[in-house]
Protein backbone atom coordinates (compact mmCIF):
# COMPACT_ATOMS: atom_id res chain seq x y z
CA UNK A 1 0.00 0.00 0.00
CA UNK A 2 1.40 3.62 -1.25
CA UNK A 3 1.63 5.80 1.67
CA UNK A 4 0.51 9.54 1.17
CA UNK A 5 0.74 12.06 3.89
CA UNK A 6 -2.05 14.25 2.42
CA UNK A 7 -3.98 13.70 -1.11
CA UNK A 8 -6.41 16.20 -2.42
CA UNK A 9 -10.49 15.20 -4.01
CA UNK A 10 -11.35 18.14 -6.20
CA UNK A 11 -15.01 18.62 -6.51
CA UNK A 12 -15.52 19.51 -10.05
CA UNK A 13 -19.04 17.76 -10.88
CA UNK A 14 -21.59 20.48 -10.74
CA UNK A 15 -23.46 21.86 -13.45
CA UNK A 16 -23.28 25.81 -12.14
CA UNK A 17 -26.96 26.44 -13.95
CA UNK A 18 -26.80 30.21 -12.22
CA UNK A 19 -24.23 31.20 -14.93
CA UNK A 20 -26.55 29.92 -17.74
CA UNK A 21 -25.96 29.28 -21.10
CA UNK A 22 -22.39 29.44 -20.58
CA UNK A 23 -23.06 25.81 -18.55
CA UNK A 24 -25.59 24.23 -20.74
CA UNK A 25 -22.63 22.04 -22.45
CA UNK A 26 -19.60 22.00 -19.98
CA UNK A 27 -19.30 21.79 -16.50
CA UNK A 28 -18.55 25.24 -14.61
CA UNK A 29 -14.87 23.71 -13.67
CA UNK A 30 -14.03 24.07 -17.78
CA UNK A 31 -15.64 27.02 -18.31
CA UNK A 32 -12.80 29.64 -19.66
CA UNK A 33 -11.27 31.74 -17.28
CA UNK A 34 -8.88 35.01 -18.10
CA UNK A 35 -8.64 34.14 -21.58
CA UNK A 36 -6.15 31.54 -21.37
CA UNK A 37 -7.10 29.60 -18.49
CA UNK A 38 -9.84 27.41 -17.44
CA UNK A 39 -11.68 27.32 -13.93
CA UNK A 40 -10.15 24.01 -12.68
CA UNK A 41 -6.79 25.71 -13.23
CA UNK A 42 -6.46 27.38 -10.12
CA UNK A 43 -7.19 24.56 -7.67
CA UNK A 44 -5.11 22.02 -9.42
CA UNK A 45 -2.64 24.82 -9.63
CA UNK A 46 -2.63 25.30 -5.96
CA UNK A 47 -2.17 21.78 -5.26
CA UNK A 48 1.24 21.28 -7.18
CA UNK A 49 2.29 25.03 -6.06
CA UNK A 50 1.47 23.69 -2.35
CA UNK A 51 3.36 20.26 -2.88
CA UNK A 52 0.11 18.44 -3.48
CA UNK A 53 1.29 15.70 -5.62
CA UNK A 54 -2.37 13.13 -5.19
CA UNK A 55 -5.07 14.67 -6.83
CA UNK A 56 -8.92 13.00 -7.42
CA UNK A 57 -10.91 15.06 -9.40
CA UNK A 58 -14.68 14.29 -9.47
CA UNK A 59 -16.67 14.77 -12.29
CA UNK A 60 -20.19 14.03 -13.01
CA UNK A 61 -22.36 16.81 -15.41
CA UNK A 62 -20.68 17.02 -18.94
CA UNK A 63 -17.58 15.61 -18.20
CA UNK A 64 -15.99 15.06 -21.56
CA UNK A 65 -14.46 18.46 -22.12
CA UNK A 66 -12.85 18.54 -18.06
CA UNK A 67 -11.26 15.04 -18.99
CA UNK A 68 -9.33 16.29 -22.40
CA UNK A 69 -8.20 19.38 -20.64
CA UNK A 70 -6.71 17.44 -17.23
CA UNK A 71 -5.62 14.39 -19.50
CA UNK A 72 -3.32 12.95 -17.37
CA UNK A 73 -1.88 15.93 -15.66
CA UNK A 74 0.88 16.83 -17.66
CA UNK A 75 0.38 20.95 -17.72
CA UNK A 76 0.44 20.65 -13.51
CA UNK A 77 2.79 18.21 -13.01
CA UNK A 78 0.66 15.96 -12.44
CA UNK A 79 1.67 12.71 -14.13
CA UNK A 80 2.79 10.50 -11.76
CA UNK A 81 3.60 6.73 -11.55
CA UNK A 82 2.73 6.89 -7.95
CA UNK A 83 -0.19 9.96 -7.11
CA UNK A 84 -0.91 12.16 -10.04
CA UNK A 85 -4.53 13.32 -10.79
CA UNK A 86 -7.31 10.68 -11.49
CA UNK A 87 -10.76 11.03 -12.91
CA UNK A 88 -13.51 9.83 -10.52
CA UNK A 89 -16.55 9.68 -12.78
CA UNK A 90 -19.86 8.25 -10.75
CA UNK A 91 -20.01 4.30 -11.94
CA UNK A 92 -21.65 1.23 -11.70
CA UNK A 93 -21.16 -0.85 -8.57
CA UNK A 94 -22.76 -4.13 -7.67
CA UNK A 95 -25.45 -3.32 -5.70
CA UNK A 96 -26.57 -0.84 -8.56
CA UNK A 97 -25.76 2.90 -9.81
CA UNK A 98 -25.04 5.44 -8.13
CA UNK A 99 -24.72 9.35 -9.10
CA UNK A 100 -23.09 11.60 -7.22
CA UNK A 101 -25.86 12.93 -4.87
CA UNK A 102 -23.82 15.72 -2.62
CA UNK A 103 -20.61 16.78 -1.60
CA UNK A 104 -19.80 14.29 0.85
CA UNK A 105 -21.64 11.32 -0.60
CA UNK A 106 -19.25 11.78 -4.09
CA UNK A 107 -16.32 11.73 -1.66
CA UNK A 108 -17.93 8.46 0.07
CA UNK A 109 -18.53 6.91 -3.01
CA UNK A 110 -14.73 7.09 -3.75
CA UNK A 111 -13.55 5.66 -0.46
CA UNK A 112 -11.75 3.10 -1.86
CA UNK A 113 -9.53 5.36 -4.20
CA UNK A 114 -8.38 6.88 -1.04
CA UNK A 115 -7.99 3.84 1.30
CA UNK A 116 -5.05 2.93 -1.69
CA UNK A 117 -3.52 5.58 -0.63
CA UNK A 118 -3.50 5.51 3.13
CA UNK A 119 -3.54 9.02 4.08
CA UNK A 120 -2.87 10.67 7.34
CA UNK A 121 -5.17 13.99 6.24
CA UNK A 122 -7.64 14.20 3.21
CA UNK A 123 -8.19 17.82 1.82
CA UNK A 124 -11.21 18.86 0.47
CA UNK A 125 -11.89 20.85 -2.40
CA UNK A 126 -14.14 22.77 -4.77
CA UNK A 127 -13.19 22.86 -8.59
CA UNK A 128 -14.88 26.51 -9.25
CA UNK A 129 -12.94 29.18 -6.98
CA UNK A 130 -11.03 31.24 -8.52
CA UNK A 131 -8.49 32.33 -5.60
CA UNK A 132 -4.35 31.11 -4.92
CA UNK A 133 -3.62 29.38 -1.71
CA UNK A 134 -1.00 27.33 -0.58
CA UNK A 135 -2.25 24.26 1.29
CA UNK A 136 0.87 23.26 3.16
CA UNK A 137 0.38 26.65 5.64
CA UNK A 138 -2.92 25.43 6.46
CA UNK A 139 -1.88 21.91 6.68
CA UNK A 140 0.64 23.16 8.92
CA UNK A 141 -2.02 24.72 11.07
CA UNK A 142 -4.24 22.00 11.14
CA UNK A 143 -1.60 19.90 12.55
CA UNK A 144 -0.51 22.79 15.01
CA UNK A 145 -3.84 22.80 16.37
CA UNK A 146 -3.90 19.13 16.83
CA UNK A 147 -7.48 19.50 15.14
CA UNK A 148 -9.51 16.79 13.61
CA UNK A 149 -11.12 19.00 11.19
CA UNK A 150 -9.67 22.48 9.81
CA UNK A 151 -12.30 24.78 8.03
CA UNK A 152 -10.74 27.62 5.62
CA UNK A 153 -12.66 30.41 6.21
CA UNK A 154 -12.86 34.16 5.22
CA UNK A 155 -14.62 37.36 6.50
CA UNK A 156 -17.46 38.22 4.21
CA UNK A 157 -19.39 41.91 4.38
CA UNK A 158 -22.42 40.72 7.14
CA UNK A 159 -24.98 42.07 4.63
CA UNK A 160 -23.63 39.28 2.21
CA UNK A 161 -22.96 36.22 5.08
CA UNK A 162 -26.93 35.03 4.37
CA UNK A 163 -25.56 33.26 1.14
CA UNK A 164 -22.34 31.53 3.12
CA UNK A 165 -22.12 29.00 5.71
CA UNK A 166 -20.99 30.74 8.43
CA UNK A 167 -19.09 29.89 11.29
CA UNK A 168 -18.73 31.39 14.53
CA UNK A 169 -15.51 30.65 16.95
CA UNK A 170 -13.64 31.11 19.99
CA UNK A 171 -10.29 32.93 21.11
CA UNK A 172 -8.40 30.39 19.81
CA UNK A 173 -10.33 29.93 16.11
CA UNK A 174 -11.79 27.07 17.75
CA UNK A 175 -15.72 26.60 15.81
CA UNK A 176 -18.57 26.44 18.23
CA UNK A 177 -21.49 26.69 16.21
CA UNK A 178 -22.76 26.83 12.72
CA UNK A 179 -24.91 28.78 10.76
CA UNK A 180 -25.86 27.77 7.41
CA UNK A 181 -27.05 30.88 5.50
CA UNK A 182 -28.70 32.56 8.50
CA UNK A 183 -31.07 35.00 8.11
CA UNK A 184 -29.35 37.25 11.21
CA UNK A 185 -25.52 36.05 11.28
CA UNK A 186 -23.74 36.28 14.53
CA UNK A 187 -20.71 36.49 12.73
CA UNK A 188 -19.06 37.22 9.25
CA UNK A 189 -16.78 34.34 8.79
CA UNK A 190 -17.50 32.46 6.21
CA UNK A 191 -16.37 29.02 5.17
CA UNK A 192 -15.18 28.53 1.65
CA UNK A 193 -15.75 24.80 1.06
CA UNK A 194 -12.54 24.03 1.40
CA UNK A 195 -11.80 21.61 4.05
CA UNK A 196 -8.57 19.20 5.42
CA UNK A 197 -9.57 16.45 7.69
CA UNK A 198 -7.78 13.58 9.47
CA UNK A 199 -8.62 10.14 7.48
CA UNK A 200 -9.77 8.48 10.11
CA UNK A 201 -11.91 11.39 11.67
CA UNK A 202 -13.53 11.79 7.26
CA UNK A 203 -13.99 7.99 6.97
CA UNK A 204 -15.54 7.25 10.03
CA UNK A 205 -18.76 10.30 9.51
CA UNK A 206 -18.90 9.44 5.99
CA UNK A 207 -19.67 6.06 6.33
CA UNK A 208 -21.68 7.28 9.42
CA UNK A 209 -24.13 9.13 7.10
CA UNK A 210 -23.56 7.26 4.15
CA UNK A 211 -27.45 6.50 3.85
CA UNK A 212 -28.43 10.14 4.56
CA UNK A 213 -30.21 11.75 1.04
CA UNK A 214 -27.90 14.33 -1.14
CA UNK A 215 -25.33 14.05 1.93
CA UNK A 216 -23.23 17.42 2.00
CA UNK A 217 -20.35 18.25 4.12
CA UNK A 218 -22.01 21.64 5.16
CA UNK A 219 -25.18 20.18 6.27
CA UNK A 220 -24.02 17.03 7.49
CA UNK A 221 -20.49 16.00 7.99
CA UNK A 222 -19.27 18.62 9.87
CA UNK A 223 -22.39 19.29 11.86
CA UNK A 224 -22.12 15.84 12.49
CA UNK A 225 -18.31 15.98 13.64
CA UNK A 226 -19.20 18.94 15.68
CA UNK A 227 -21.54 16.96 18.11
CA UNK A 228 -19.28 14.17 18.64
CA UNK A 229 -17.33 17.16 20.32
CA UNK A 230 -14.40 16.60 17.24
CA UNK A 231 -11.79 19.82 17.28
CA UNK A 232 -13.00 21.97 14.32
CA UNK A 233 -10.63 25.08 13.42
CA UNK A 234 -11.32 27.55 11.18
CA UNK A 235 -8.03 28.85 9.28
CA UNK A 236 -9.05 32.29 8.48
CA UNK A 237 -7.72 33.15 4.70
CA UNK A 238 -7.46 36.89 3.75
CA UNK A 239 -6.17 36.61 -0.06
CA UNK A 240 -8.48 36.92 -2.97
CA UNK A 241 -10.59 34.57 -3.70
CA UNK A 242 -13.95 34.67 -5.33
CA UNK A 243 -16.88 32.21 -6.13
CA UNK A 244 -17.57 32.71 -9.62
CA UNK A 245 -20.87 31.13 -9.74
CA UNK A 246 -22.82 34.05 -11.07
CA UNK A 247 -22.84 36.12 -14.13
CA UNK A 248 -22.01 38.75 -12.13
CA UNK A 249 -19.52 37.47 -10.06
CA UNK A 250 -17.88 35.90 -12.91
CA UNK A 251 -17.73 38.67 -15.51
CA UNK A 252 -16.32 40.80 -12.33
CA UNK A 253 -13.76 38.02 -11.37
CA UNK A 254 -12.28 38.69 -15.80
CA UNK A 255 -12.67 42.46 -15.31
CA UNK A 256 -10.90 42.74 -12.08
CA UNK A 257 -7.76 40.64 -13.70
CA UNK A 258 -7.15 44.02 -15.97
CA UNK A 259 -7.56 46.80 -13.19
CA UNK A 260 -4.21 48.78 -13.17
CA UNK A 261 -3.60 47.28 -10.33
CA UNK A 262 -5.22 43.87 -10.35
CA UNK A 263 -5.93 42.36 -6.65
CA UNK A 264 -5.60 39.14 -8.49
CA UNK A 265 -1.81 38.84 -10.46
CA UNK A 266 -1.78 36.31 -13.08
CA UNK A 267 2.10 37.22 -13.58
CA UNK A 268 3.71 36.57 -10.32
CA UNK A 269 6.24 34.33 -10.67
CA UNK A 270 6.45 32.62 -7.61
CA UNK A 271 2.40 31.61 -8.01
CA UNK A 272 2.22 30.45 -11.25
CA UNK A 273 -1.02 29.55 -12.52
CA UNK A 274 -0.64 26.22 -14.95
CA UNK A 275 -2.86 25.35 -17.97
CA UNK A 276 -3.29 23.29 -21.00
CA UNK A 277 -1.56 24.95 -23.85
CA UNK A 278 -2.91 24.71 -27.60
CA UNK A 279 0.29 24.73 -30.29
CA UNK A 280 -1.29 28.17 -31.64
CA UNK A 281 0.20 31.08 -33.41
CA UNK A 282 0.75 34.49 -31.82
CA UNK A 283 -1.90 36.86 -31.35
CA UNK A 284 -1.87 39.94 -34.27
CA UNK A 285 -2.53 43.61 -33.61
CA UNK A 286 -3.03 44.77 -37.17
CA UNK A 287 -1.98 48.52 -37.55
CA UNK A 288 -5.53 49.77 -37.63
CA UNK A 289 -6.19 48.35 -34.65
CA UNK A 290 -6.81 49.54 -30.99
CA UNK A 291 -6.17 48.12 -27.37
CA UNK A 292 -6.73 49.60 -24.30
CA UNK A 293 -6.26 47.82 -20.66
CA UNK A 294 -7.27 44.44 -22.11
CA UNK A 295 -6.02 40.97 -21.76
CA UNK A 296 -5.52 39.19 -25.71
CA UNK A 297 -5.08 35.60 -25.64
CA UNK A 298 -2.56 33.87 -28.17
CA UNK A 299 -3.75 33.49 -31.87
CA UNK A 300 -6.15 36.14 -31.74
CA UNK A 301 -6.26 38.94 -34.63
CA UNK A 302 -7.42 42.28 -33.78
CA UNK A 303 -8.22 44.68 -36.80
CA UNK A 304 -11.08 46.79 -34.48
CA UNK A 305 -10.65 48.12 -31.08
CA UNK A 306 -10.73 46.39 -27.77
CA UNK A 307 -11.15 48.18 -25.14
CA UNK A 308 -11.50 47.48 -21.15
CA UNK A 309 -11.80 43.52 -22.38
CA UNK A 310 -10.68 39.86 -22.03
CA UNK A 311 -10.22 38.01 -25.12
CA UNK A 312 -9.42 34.13 -25.41
CA UNK A 313 -7.18 33.07 -27.76
CA UNK A 314 -7.79 32.42 -31.73
CA UNK A 315 -10.80 35.31 -31.74
CA UNK A 316 -11.24 37.55 -34.95
CA UNK A 317 -12.29 41.07 -34.06
CA UNK A 318 -12.63 42.30 -37.33
CA UNK A 319 -12.03 46.11 -38.81
CA UNK A 320 -14.41 48.70 -37.23
CA UNK A 321 -15.66 46.36 -34.44
CA UNK A 322 -15.66 47.68 -30.82
CA UNK A 323 -15.27 45.64 -27.83
CA UNK A 324 -15.90 47.05 -24.76
CA UNK A 325 -16.31 45.70 -21.17
CA UNK A 326 -16.86 42.13 -21.89
CA UNK A 327 -15.33 38.70 -22.53
CA UNK A 328 -14.83 36.85 -25.28
CA UNK A 329 -13.75 33.12 -25.19
CA UNK A 330 -11.36 31.33 -27.85
CA UNK A 331 -12.36 30.50 -31.08
CA UNK A 332 -15.33 33.48 -31.70
CA UNK A 333 -15.37 36.13 -34.17
CA UNK A 334 -16.73 39.50 -33.74
CA UNK A 335 -17.93 40.52 -37.65
CA UNK A 336 -17.00 44.25 -38.95
CA UNK A 337 -18.70 46.82 -37.22
CA UNK A 338 -20.29 45.16 -34.70
CA UNK A 339 -20.09 47.02 -31.06
CA UNK A 340 -20.48 44.52 -27.79
CA UNK A 341 -21.18 46.50 -24.54
CA UNK A 342 -20.59 44.25 -21.61
CA UNK A 343 -21.21 40.84 -22.93
CA UNK A 344 -20.09 37.39 -21.88
CA UNK A 345 -19.37 35.45 -25.48
CA UNK A 346 -19.03 31.94 -24.93
CA UNK A 347 -16.70 29.81 -26.75
CA UNK A 348 -16.90 29.41 -30.99
CA UNK A 349 -19.92 31.94 -31.10
CA UNK A 350 -19.78 33.69 -34.68
CA UNK A 351 -21.35 37.27 -34.42
CA UNK A 352 -22.05 38.82 -38.01
CA UNK A 353 -21.41 42.43 -39.25
CA UNK A 354 -22.73 45.21 -38.14
CA UNK A 355 -24.35 44.28 -34.50
CA UNK A 356 -25.47 46.07 -31.67
CA UNK A 357 -25.23 44.07 -28.24
CA UNK A 358 -26.09 45.64 -24.90
CA UNK A 359 -28.10 48.60 -26.16
CA UNK A 360 -30.59 50.86 -24.31
CA UNK A 361 -31.66 49.67 -20.90
CA UNK A 362 -31.68 47.40 -18.67
CA UNK A 363 -35.19 45.57 -18.32
CA UNK A 364 -36.00 42.34 -16.10
CA UNK A 365 -35.25 39.05 -17.51
CA UNK A 366 -38.14 36.95 -19.35
CA UNK A 367 -36.31 33.98 -19.27
CA UNK A 368 -35.04 33.08 -15.70
CA UNK A 369 -34.50 35.99 -13.54
CA UNK A 370 -32.98 34.09 -10.59
CA UNK A 371 -29.58 33.90 -13.43
CA UNK A 372 -29.72 36.67 -15.45
CA UNK A 373 -30.23 40.18 -13.32
CA UNK A 374 -27.61 42.37 -14.54
CA UNK A 375 -26.91 44.18 -17.51
CA UNK A 376 -24.81 41.97 -19.27
CA UNK A 377 -25.79 40.00 -22.32
CA UNK A 378 -25.02 36.14 -22.49
CA UNK A 379 -24.43 34.49 -25.74
CA UNK A 380 -23.86 30.56 -25.30
CA UNK A 381 -21.02 28.53 -27.30
CA UNK A 382 -21.26 28.03 -31.10
CA UNK A 383 -23.99 30.42 -31.34
CA UNK A 384 -24.65 32.67 -34.37
CA UNK A 385 -25.71 36.09 -34.67
CA UNK A 386 -27.02 37.62 -37.97
CA UNK A 387 -25.66 40.68 -39.47
CA UNK A 388 -27.55 43.99 -38.66
CA UNK A 389 -29.30 43.07 -35.65
CA UNK A 390 -29.69 44.94 -31.96
CA UNK A 391 -29.77 43.35 -28.63
CA UNK A 392 -30.89 44.67 -25.24
CA UNK A 393 -29.10 44.07 -21.91
CA UNK A 394 -29.38 41.61 -19.56
CA UNK A 395 -30.80 39.54 -22.83
CA UNK A 396 -29.12 35.44 -23.28
CA UNK A 397 -28.94 33.63 -26.47
CA UNK A 398 -28.27 30.07 -27.48
CA UNK A 399 -28.15 28.37 -30.70
CA UNK A 400 -28.28 29.69 -34.12
CA UNK A 401 -29.86 32.14 -34.71
CA UNK A 402 -31.45 34.12 -38.09
CA UNK A 403 -32.79 37.62 -38.70
CA UNK A 404 -36.43 35.66 -38.29
CA UNK A 405 -35.24 35.27 -34.71
CA UNK A 406 -35.31 38.88 -34.41
CA UNK A 407 -38.40 40.98 -34.81
CA UNK A 408 -37.78 44.14 -36.26
CA UNK A 409 -33.99 43.39 -36.25
CA UNK A 410 -34.15 43.47 -32.89
CA UNK A 411 -34.10 41.47 -29.10
CA UNK A 412 -35.08 43.84 -26.52
CA UNK A 413 -33.88 44.07 -23.17
CA UNK A 414 -34.89 41.15 -20.92
CA UNK A 415 -35.53 38.95 -23.55
CA UNK A 416 -33.94 35.80 -25.03
CA UNK A 417 -33.42 33.62 -28.22
CA UNK A 418 -32.87 29.51 -27.21
CA UNK A 419 -32.72 27.63 -29.96
CA UNK A 420 -32.54 23.60 -30.89
CA UNK A 421 -29.62 22.40 -28.87
CA UNK A 422 -29.65 24.91 -26.62
CA UNK A 423 -31.62 25.19 -22.81
CA UNK A 424 -34.96 24.43 -23.75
Amino acid sequence: MVKKEMIAMLLAGGQGSRLGVLTQKVAKPAVSFGGKYRIIDFPLSNCINSGVDTVGVLTQYQPLRLNSHIGIGIPWDLDRNVGGVTILPPYEKSRGSDWYTGTANAIFQNLEYMESYNPEYVLILSGDHIYKMDYEVMLNYHKANGADVTIAAMPVPYEEAGRFGILITDDNNRIVDFEEKPEHPRSNLASMGIYIFRWKVLKEALVALSEVPGCDFGKHIIPYCHERGQRIFAYEYNGYWKDVGTLSSYWEANMELIDIIPEFNLYEEYWKIYTKSDIIPPQFISADAVVERSIIGEGTEVYGQVINSVIGAGVVIGPGAVVRDSIVMRGSTVGQGSVLDKAIVAEDVDIGRNVRIGIGEYAPSRYDPKVYQADIVTIGERSRIPDGVSIGKNTAISGVTVPEDYPEGRLPAGDYIMKAGGVS
